[in-house]
């Protein structure tokens, strides 16, 4: 759910203001309105070195985690300002080094095709009036040619590709040449000199860990600094966006906190004698800062659903509806319960190792890899193998496990069904809530029409045995509830508005309305889709496996051979199997969150919010 907040309205001295906002900060519960700051010049410094002590900071504990860190006892910095110089002129010379290295490695590949020589004598030669020249041609025009070349010339071929071959031709400085050939620049050494050259430099870049480690030792210094200059910006925002009054002896400044937690907001306020605030409820008008609040369950998911936008305040919080479609949604995707529970122990890691920074997303891996397990074991599929088969079963229809690819395809289209209504009675309901019940009415005729018609005519055609005998599309209810949705959704759809005008305009409504819908359920097939086709490649590479290593025979009689077989059937289905579940998961994690964003979201009514709730408070080293 959405947290309830108020606005506060404060008007303070000026020169009060740098301790009023530390006061603020320590209580740690206050959100300012820095909504249409401009930063000034120095604003944009410090913004700039903010970006660069981050990131020094960020590459300082990775050096710090890996390695290459050596604990030093060396002299450590004494101030962050001594620690960003040294790292910033360290960082120059290791990517320098790095970029003569690429530089050397590439030349030690372009002269390699010309073996190893010394340059020295080369130039020898050159002096007693012999030179080398070097060419490279198409190996066909090289092998039709070299005969008639060497006629005249003394060629010597030094190597060739597949489709090139490097040549030299001893000739004087006065001698012409006429060769169908690209000639090239003599190289000054060969790879050796190059790899040599290179060699010299990964040599110096490792004696650069040492001072790097030095410097990470001295990391809390430039985190100290950081906490600082975040604070410095925070106070500069909150200054920059503040209205001056009373010839600017005077500030007024918007501030929102938690209604629940405002007894210890105005304690704090009342604490300012030369402070002045007013209370009131935010209006729509209002910018409001939002701040979910939901149970273990549904949290996880805040997750999933701040990757697009959180709701607008005064709307409802969807993450506790869509969250249990989610789940389902990723588990039919991946649709195997081997995959899930490679998930489920990837969550469980994250979450024994990761720390508390990652607890959200691997409590969520595990919950979508248990789904996922739950599902693919209903489904009958364990990496890429049949459950049903393994259990003796002739076939899956025979058994008690769901045939995904026979009957899947209706049913994935009856969820798609299933979500949409679900989001249409949230919006009814919560419009009806807040603006009466006559607000709603083409919406609920509108719902009254489609429930009918799925109870009626869509649960027969899901299962013949479901048909509620005083509810078939013959029957009087159903006419009855048809009618009464046709009123509501064409007469009655706008109680202040002309009957014909009501009329039309439900006509035009219900054109764009079934044409939505259909667009809108039809985008659900992909979940079978999806978890068809990760199905099949699983199988696939099975097949592959035991096909290419003359496993699918079975294991005759065991050898060495048999062993190589084996090793070679595993290393297929490791590459396989890694690639097909790295993919399906990146699938099951993106079109359930796009089914969430588009389909149920814009039939639930979501509005966009525009804020976080971000109090501001002490900033963390």
């Amino acid at each position: 759910m959405i947290v309830k907040m108020l606005r506060y309205d404060l008007v303070l001295l000026k020169q009060q203001s740098e301790d009023f906002i530390e006061r603020l900060r320590e209580l740690g519960l206050v959100d300012i309105t820095t909504t249409g700051w401009e930063p000034q010049e120095k604003d944009r410094q410090l913004l700039v070195e903010i970006d660069q002590y981050q990131k020094a900071l960020d590459k300082l504990e990775a050096f710090a985690q890996s390695e290459a860190f050596v604990k030093s006892t060396s002299a450590s910095y004494t101030s962050a300002e001594e620690v960003m110089e040294a790292y910033q002129k360290l960082s120059q010379h290791k990517a320098s080094l790095l970029a003569e290295i690429a530089r050397l490695e590439k030349l030690a590949e372009e002269v390699a095709p010309w073996g190893e020589f010394d340059a020295q004598i080369s130039d020898k030669l050159l002096s007693r009036g012999v030179q080398l020249r070097y060419f490279v041609a198409q190996a066909s025009v090289y092998d039709k040619s070299v005969d008639e070349w060497n006629q005249t010339h003394t060629v010597v071929e030094i190597s060739r590709t597949a489709s090139s071959v490097y040549f030299v031709i001893v000739t004087t400085e006065q001698t012409a040449l006429a060769v169908e050939a690209q000639e090239i620049k003599a190289p000054a050494f060969d790879s050796r000199g190059a790899m040599a050259e290179a060699k010299k430099c990964e040599t110096e870049l490792e004696t650069l860990d040492a001072e790097f480690s030095i410097i990470a030792q001295s990391k809390a210094l430039l985190q100290e600094k950081l906490c600082v200059m975040k604070a410095s910006l925070q106070n500069a925002k909150i200054e920059g966006s503040a209205q001056d009054a009373a010839d600017g002896a005077l500030v007024v400044m918007e501030a929102w906190a938690e209604k629940e937690r405002a007894a210890e907001v105005e304690a704090m306020l009342d604490g300012y004698s030369d402070v002045v605030y007013l209370k009131r409820e935010p209006v729509e008008e209002d910018d409001t800062p939002v701040k979910l609040e939901n149970n273990r369950f549904a949290r996880l998911f805040e997750l999933i659903g701040g990757m697009y936008a959180l709701p607008k305040y005064g709307t409802m919080d969807l993450t506790p509806f869509f969250a249990p479609f989610y789940m389902l949604f990723f588990a039919i995707c991946l649709n195997d319960a081997g995959y899930g529970a490679v998930l489920f122990l990837v969550g469980l890691a994250l979450l024994l190792k990761g720390g508390a920074s990652l607890r959200q997303a691997s409590m969520l891996t595990m919950f979508c890899g248990g789904a996922t397990i739950l599902f693919g074991g209903y489904t009958g599929s364990l990496f890429g193998m049949s459950i049903p088969e393994m259990l003796g079963y002739e076939n899956i229809v025979e058994s008690p496990f769901l045939d995904f690819q026979g009957q899947f395809f209706t049913w994935s289209l009856a969820l798609g069904v299933f979500q949409i209504l679900f989001g249409m009675l949230l919006n009814i309901c919560f419009k009806s809530k807040y603006f009466g019940i006559t607000s709603v009415f083409g919406q609920l005729g509108w719902f009254v029409i489609l429930l009918s018609g799925c109870l009626a005519a869509g649960l027969p055609m899901l299962n013949e045995a479901w048909v509620i005998p005083f509810f078939t599309t013959s029957s009087p209810a159903f006419y009855a509830a048809m009618g009464v949705g046709a009123v509501l959704m064409l007469l009655l759809n706008d109680i202040h508005r002309n009957p014909v005008v009501n009329f039309f305009s439900g006509l035009w409504d219900t054109y764009n309305n079934i044409t939505g819908l259909l667009s809108d359920v039809l985008s659900y097939i992909r979940l079978f889709a999806i978890g068809l086709s990760g199905g099949v490649l699983a199988v696939v590479f099975n097949s592959l496996a035991l096909g290419l290593t003359g496993l699918s025979e079975g294991i005759g009689e065991f050898g060495v051979g048999t062993i190589f077989q084996i090793l070679g059937a595993s290393v297929i289905l490791l590459l396989g199997h890694g690639i097909n579940l790295f993919m399906s998961a990146i699938s099951s994690f993106v079109h359930p969150m796009r089914l969430t964003f588009v389909e149920f979201y814009k039939n639930a009514g979501f509005e966009i919010g525009n804020r976080t709730f971000e109090p501001v408070k002490k900033i963390e080293k």
